[in-house]
């Protein structure tokens, strides 16, 4: 055999090895038939269409972390005019992108100005208020309101992301959803009860460190109200559970609402590190342990200090979870408690963990795909793979004879490498990537076809078998690789701009390709030459 011919085949023999061994024989060596399947049921993973699930589409409310924007740069700024005794009214938010400086002294005004013009002049635009004398209205920019939604949404489809994949789910596709509307789509393959991740996501996280304005607590707004007609400048009503003790000792668990600052000292983005433990003065209980960022402690400890003998409201998802009178400067730590158990406490601290989300979420979709569903397009989608796999082998030996028992073989090894390096890189098998399976057969049967309409003509030219096989590989490669490359590059834009399933098909389409140009060019070639070593010099190529 030509040196060059035994390195060739024990380079396909090597391939083929390891595919078989990566869909067959891995992570355990196989003992018996049994066990085979077991290892390519999990070498092969299965996408939402397949193996059932859940499929969530989510929209983000941006419009939440606008009006979280403004209501900080209130705050800001009212820090800054106290503390350079500039006189005004009041500094409030007038909706969710318009700030109101009312009345501010004349004489002050340039410090007004200086503060808008070095710390927010690529945010904020400030005019003279309509209707007002010495009032001034500051207008956040278009631009700063597109870059805060965008922010947001990537935010939001991070934290969803570490909050489903520390879940220990299965192969989850968190993403973007469309174009437009803020949407993100969230499909978890395999769970049939989604109810614990649903949790998980719902749990916005969004914790936020208030003052408590009002030492009282009302049962409802309309008893607020009754009594105080107005709510103080920069304050909100939130709703919360009631800390008062009955007579036996046991928590009232009432509904009470709060007086809390509109802005929060702390939020969940300041947090580094969320802990369940044991809550050592309730026993029974848990309770969250938290740490801040250097950047927030430097925030909190003077304002703790400030504040010592009030109360500071703990508020999750817009609700006042407990509201602890601070007794002391606190730093960098501190902690929840809310007679958590030990589930309640472990699923708050992975959120916290995972990261806050900037804006709630509003669900728009919620589907589960049952797994007989999956079953069934599992045995029609492999009936369909099987039999135009059958029809295309019949035809090639019909039409091609003894070549086309080559193309045959070279199918097959296509396929083998398609799988198994599906297998190797954890990607997704999904029902549109069957049919990228199905594609990618057609796609090497057109190869084969080519090469062997080259070989024919060289033939029938006078030319020699082998040299009839050498041209005729020569002058289709170039006509292979083209077919190739420009499905390739409509396979990449499918994946780039495709939602799940299309891109599992963008995927197995390439990867098939790929696969398809060593099995139609390396291995055919490869085995009609050694057909050709073995055969009489005088004799016709069957083709």
């Amino acid at each position: 055999m030509n040196p060059n011919l035994k390195w060739k085949a024990l380079f396909i023999l090597a391939v083929i090895l390891f595919c078989l061994y990566f869909l067959f024989g891995y992570p355990t060596f196989p003992t018996s038939l049994a066990q085979v399947k077991e290892n390519f049921s999990k070498q092969i993973k299965l996408g939402l269409d397949l193996q059932g699930g859940t499929h969530l589409i989510l929209q983000v409310q941006v419009q939440e972390a606008v009006a979280q924007e403004t209501d900080t740069t209130v705050d800001r700024i009212t820090t800054a005019l106290r503390n350079k005794n500039v006189h005004y009214d009041e500094v409030r938010r007038a909706d969710d992108t318009h700030i109101l400086v009312r009345n501010i002294d004349p004489s002050q005004y340039s410090v007004l100005s200086d503060i808008v013009g070095t710390q927010y002049s690529n945010v904020w635009d400030m005019a003279p208020a309509a209707g007002e004398t010495n009032s001034y209205t500051l207008t956040l920019r278009p631009g700063a309101i597109a870059a805060i939604q965008e922010q947001t949404v990537t935010q939001s489809l991070e934290t969803i992301a570490q909050r489903i994949n520390a879940l220990g789910l299965t192969e989850p596709t968190i993403q973007l959803h469309g174009r437009k509307d803020n949407e993100i789509l969230v499909q978890l393959p395999g769970v049939g009860d989604p109810a614990e991740a649903i949790r998980v996501i719902q749990a916005g996280g969004q914790l936020e460190l208030r003052l408590v304005e009002d030492p009282a607590t009302y049962p409802s707004v309309a008893a607020y109200m009754a009594q105080h007609t107005v709510l103080p400048a920069g304050t909100e009503l939130l709703p919360g559970r009631s800390e008062n003790r009955t007579s036996s000792g046991a928590s009232d668990t009432g509904e009470v609402w709060y007086v809390v600052s509109r802005a929060p000292i702390v939020t969940g983005r300041d947090l580094r590190s969320a802990v369940e433990t044991r809550n050592t003065t309730n026993p029974g209980t848990w309770q969250v342990n938290f740490t801040l960022s250097p950047e927030a402690a430097r925030r909190f400890g003077p304002f703790t200090q400030q504040n010592i003998g009030r109360n500071m409201a703990i508020v999750l998802d817009h609700k006042v979870n407990s509201a602890p009178v601070i007794n002391g400067r606190i730093d960098d730590s501190g902690m929840i408690e809310g007679n958590f158990s030990q589930e309640s406490a472990h699923e708050l601290a992975l959120v916290l963990r995972a990261g806050a989300l900037p804006a709630s979420i509003k669900y728009l979709e919620e589907r589960t795909v049952g797994p007989s569903l999956g079953a069934d397009s599992i045995r029609h989608g492999v009936q369909a793979s099987v039999l135009s796999l059958i029809v295309v082998m019949l035809f090639m030996l019909v039409y091609y004879r003894l070549s086309g028992g080559n193309a045959v073989l070279a199918l097959i090894l296509n396929l083998v490498i398609l799988l198994a390096v599906l297998a190797l890189f954890g990607a997704v098998l999904t029902l549109p990537g069957i049919a990228g399976v199905i594609l990618t057969i057609g796609m090497g049967v057109d190869s084969n076809v080519l090469v062997f309409e080259r070989v024919r003509e060289e033939i029938r030219n006078g030319k020699s078998a082998p040299a009839a096989v050498d041209a005729g590989f020569d002058k289709a490669f170039l006509t292979i690789i083209d077919t190739h490359v420009t499905t390739v590059v409509s396979a990449f834009f499918l994946f780039l701009f495709g939602t799940g399933p299309i891109r599992g098909f963008a995927i197995t389409l390439t990867i098939g390709l790929i696969a398809n140009v060593f099995t139609a060019i390396y291995v055919s070639k490869a085995i009609f030459h050694y057909h050709l070593t073995k055969m009489d010099r005088q004799a016709e190529l069957s083709i």
